[in-house]
């Protein structure tokens, strides 16, 4: 896949997660695909596999979550969003790097946000 049509892809993710549409938003996820957010929030770890991913977007949801991206920037694989995040009335800049595979699919998602708004919002773990 080229840089262009994987920002597509990504584009259309961030859309229809915005849009409340799980399956959607998922569409286009490995089956074994990794989902990483940093810091030492209830929310934080490595998430393995749709099921997973699906039970974090479910997580999100319970605190009202909503991203709103600003700059998609796609090279080669990666595809770097830069987008404001909201959760249970507290927003934030974050920066979400989107790694897809030669077949299109995606691979792995590095979070890289204000950890500690993670911690008041959800808890330490």
């Amino acid at each position: 896949m080229t840089a262009s049509e994987n920002k597509a892809e990504a584009q259309a993710g961030y859309a229809a997660f915005g849009a409340g549409d799980m399956e959607g938003a998922m569409r286009n996820m490995a089956e074994d695909i990794e989902w990483v957010v940093p810091g030492d929030s209830a929310i934080s770890g490595v998430y393995r596999g749709k099921d997973e991913v699906g039970r974090y977007f479910t997580t999100l949801a319970s605190k009202s979550f909503r991203t709103e991206p600003q700059h998609f920037i796609a090279e080669g694989d990666h595809v770097v969003v830069l987008t404001r995040v909201t959760a249970d009335g507290q927003s934030a800049d974050q920066v979400d790097v989107a790694t897809f595979g030669s077949d299109g699919k995606l691979i792995k998602f590095q979070v890289a946000g204000d950890t500690a708004l993670q911690e008041r919002i959800w808890g330490k773990k």
